[in-house]
């Protein structure tokens, strides 16, 4: 047993590895029992009962910690000492949302029958997950400390999907809204979409299909049929992204049909990378599972390189992603824009290079 260091890393250190990824979700990220079990596909009766035996594994490690005046303490008493403590510090919502939805995803492959190649490399996560909610945000929680974590959240279809990104720089904008370095982008453009949304304005993109065929085919289609037309964006993160392109308005709903996930970790070469305002598909846990609902993202996310199909970059109109973004007003840490407030979607006009160039 170690017995050095601060009582939580004490305590943490001589948890058993299932019982300490528990805590951290129950103590610290505020699970309950419902929410547990849901995520390990198990009963909450079981999740109870290792409660029970996670406060006495607390409590017999406590009682042989003799320094910092913890020898008496109890589970519950070093528990509410820990919140006491996490209060005092300020935490992000966006690293809330980091932790929230990182634990989600790397839990939903012990839901998903179909993904059972993957619960080896799930577990070694999960006590990867363990070793950094450990050292950095536990720390950040009990001892006062500073943590450099990143915002984190993916968008989402039918399904919760999420990532731990890391973002790095993002690219500025001029006045005018027109994103600095977009010259290479423009000049791989198949396709330029104007996207215009009400009371903002219109967000130009330019669209590759070199890179992503049938991602660009699919919504060049839908575009035209007018299929985008009256929809919204129902999911916006300040620093993250705005996501919409679903005819429910709640993140639920799709064109009715699906295309393939066109990134490497579906088997295809797409070398688009989620910076400052790249165009990229929403979609469920489902690799090819994408349809209409797609994201425009406000800052660098190259976390989700691989993982979704982006297919173009923001040429002009920065400027009102960012708008859109600051003016929202979420009702959850996941995004949720209340429906009366959704940014809509007036119209998107497909235009071809050709007529760019000619200045249609």
């Amino acid at each position: 047993m170690t017995l050095s260091g601060q009582p939580w890393e004490i305590v943490l250190k001589n948890l058993p590895h299932l019982h300490r990824f528990i805590y951290v979700l129950h103590g610290v990220c505020g699970y309950d029992d419902m929410r547990i079990a849901k995520l390990f596909n198990t009963s909450t009766e079981t999740v109870r009962l290792a409660l029970q035996a996670e406060e006495a594994n607390i409590s017999r490690i406590l009682s042989l910690t003799p320094d910092h005046g913890t020898a008496a303490m109890t589970a519950e008493a070093f528990h509410q000492a820990l919140l006491e403590q996490q209060k005092t510090v300020a935490i992000p919502r966006t690293v809330t949302i980091t932790v929230h939805m990182g634990i989600d995803n790397i839990c939903q492959p012990f839901l998903d029958k179909r993904k059972k190649q993957r619960t080896r490399r799930t577990v070694l996560i999960v006590s990867l997950l363990v070793a950094v909610c450990l050292i950095v945000g536990i720390s950040v929680a009990v001892g006062g400390g500073t943590a450099q974590t990143d915002p984190s959240a993916t968008p989402s279809e039918s399904a919760q999907v999420s990532e731990t990104p890391e973002p790095t720089d993002s690219t500025g904008t001029d006045e005018s809204g027109t994103e600095t370095g977009d010259t290479a982008e423009a000049e791989t453009a198949s396709y330029y979409a104007d996207i215009e949304i009400q009371d903002y304005g219109t967000i130009t993109v330019a669209l590759d299909a070199e890179a992503a065929p049938e991602t660009v085919a699919n919504f060049v289609s839908l575009a035209e049929s007018g299929f985008y037309d009256g929809l919204t964006f129902h999911r916006i993160i300040e620093g993250f992204m705005m996501q919409g392109g679903d005819p429910n308005g709640d993140g639920s709903g799709g064109s009715g049909t699906t295309i393939v996930g066109e990134f490497s970790e579906n088997g295809y070469e797409n070398n688009l990378s989620h910076t400052r305002g790249a165009i990229s598909m929403a979609r469920s846990d489902d690799y090819d599972s994408a349809s209409s609902q797609f994201f425009i993202v406000q800052e660098d996310y190259p976390s989700l390189d691989g993982k979704y199909a982006v297919f173009g970059y923001v040429t002009e109109g920065m400027d009102i992603v960012d708008a859109i973004c600051e003016a929202a007003q979420p009702t959850d840490g996941n995004g949720t824009i209340p429906a009366e407030e959704q940014p809509v979607i007036t119209s998107i006009t497909i235009r071809t290079p050709e007529a760019e160039s000619s200045g249609q």
